[in-house]
């Protein structure tokens, strides 16, 4: 019944080839391996260049901003976009370009003008990806086929954290963009190995069914006026606004309590949580399909305000690490969990990344608000006081989710077969 569905919705069933499929594994870990170099490591060698905390926070609110703006029209553009792969390419050799001027120019100006850059690419190459994935695969499999781009792209991130903090701490920490901008090259092979003709378009923008209404088709209204949408966005900010200033917050800590150890410890950081995902993420994607999306929103939820509480507690590097599982738990829950609930939501409306770009753009209001307002809060109160306030908020996240977010798989993808990992 389900594959008949699925065949009535938008034509055949997909059937990607092997070679495509490897292709989307390998994008999705060398794209991770290319956006690594602009996490937590901006905070560290912008502190090495002897900029403030609140220059930092200034840069990192910049292109926190542009994604706010940019995440919608981003969406929009993959949606009109004929071609998902091309504008998936000129996004990574945007973010190329970026790491160089990081590298090279690390001046107020061009160091705005690379992070302005780098936000925009990524606000196409984010719904790229899931695009792609839903055209390749079909909505039957996107729960499993997300889980495995989760799992790529948290191997990519960990080994690429590990590698560029090496790198970082034989050389410089100018070496992690330089490192980024090489990685352009084998992300371009990956993406050319996806053949296009086996991308569906409809599937790729969740098109309705050709039997569908006209009215229904394209929908705008209909798809911003979604419930579940808006609540979901909503959820999706507050986590944001919680998450995204810890880890830089503590990179910064690192680095003036810890030297030039620092980078290695930030690597860890990023690494140890990434493990979690790559082991968590194809189970989380086939649970989602048995149990609902609820119930591990919940659970990834819930991981974040007790590990602001932790780091409010302490700044000892090793017990960092270790507080960084939990950072994986929430890592793998919503990796998933955020692309899949939005195809859910948006399905049969023509507008599935649009609707990735509204939630993107309320990922990035909650994420520039918290670069702010936990740079503010550590100047003015210490870090310490910054980590509670960020605990407070991501606790207030988890009350909106349990009180206010519906199930949203459809009952067609109940009770599936299961699959092996």
């Amino acid at each position: 019944m389900a594959d008949n569905a699925e065949a009535k919705g938008n034509g055949t069933l997909p059937h990607p080839s092997p070679r495509s499929l490897k292709g989307l594994d390998w994008f999705t870990f060398f794209v991770a391996d290319v956006q690594t170099g602009f996490g937590p490591f901006i905070s560290v060698y912008l502190t090495a260049n002897k900029w403030t905390q609140e220059d930092i926070g200034l840069a990192l609110s910049i292109g926190s901003l542009v994604s706010l703006i940019g995440q919608i029209p981003g969406g929009a553009i993959v949606d009109a976009a004929r071609s998902e792969r091309f504008a998936a390419a000129l996004a990574v050799i945007g973010i190329g370009i970026s790491a160089c001027i990081f590298a090279f120019w690390p001046v107020l100006p061009l160091v705005f003008t690379a992070s302005v850059l780098h936000a925009a690419a990524s606000c196409v190459l984010g719904p790229a990806i899931v695009a792609i994935s839903v055209g390749l695969v079909g909505h039957l499999e996107i729960g499993a086929r997300l889980g495995r781009n989760a799992r790529f792209a948290s191997l990519g991130n960990g080994l690429a954290a590990a590698a560029m903090g090496g790198c970082a701490y034989l050389f410089s920490t100018r070496a992690v963009f330089l490192v980024t901008a090489v990685l352009l090259v084998p992300t371009l092979f990956a993406l050319a190995a996806i053949r296009g003709k086996e991308v569906d378009p409809e599937r790729a923008h969740g098109s309705p069914p050709k039997s569908a209404p006209a009215r229904e088709k394209g929908d705008l209204r209909r798809t911003i006026s979604n419930p579940s949408l808006i609540i979901f966005a909503c959820c999706a900010a507050m986590f944001n606004f919680a998450n995204a200033a810890m880890l830089p917050l503590m990179g910064s800590t690192l680095t003036m309590r810890s030297g030039s150890s620092a980078p290695v410890f930030i690597a860890a950081c990023i690494v140890v949580p990434q493990m979690v995902v790559a082991a968590m993420s194809p189970w989380v994607g086939r649970q989602a399909e048995r149990w609902g999306r609820r119930p591990l929103l919940l659970a990834g939820f819930v991981a974040l305000p007790l590990r602001g509480l932790l780091f409010a507690s302490s700044y000892d590097p090793y017990l960092v690490i270790a507080m960084q599982l939990l950072d994986g738990i929430s890592a793998a829950v919503l990796g998933v969990l955020i692309p899949l609930v939005i195809v859910d939501v948006t399905r049969n409306t023509g507008r599935l990344n649009l609707a990735q770009g509204i939630v993107g753009a309320a990922i990035g209001v909650g994420a520039t608000l918290s670069t702010i307002f936990a740079g503010y809060l550590a100047d003015h109160n210490g870090t310490s006081f910054a980590f509670f306030g960020l605990a407070v908020i991501a606790a207030l996240a988890f009350v909106l989710v349990a009180a206010l977010m519906p199930e949203t798989r459809p009952p067609i993808l109940a009770e599936p077969e299961p699959r092996p990992d």
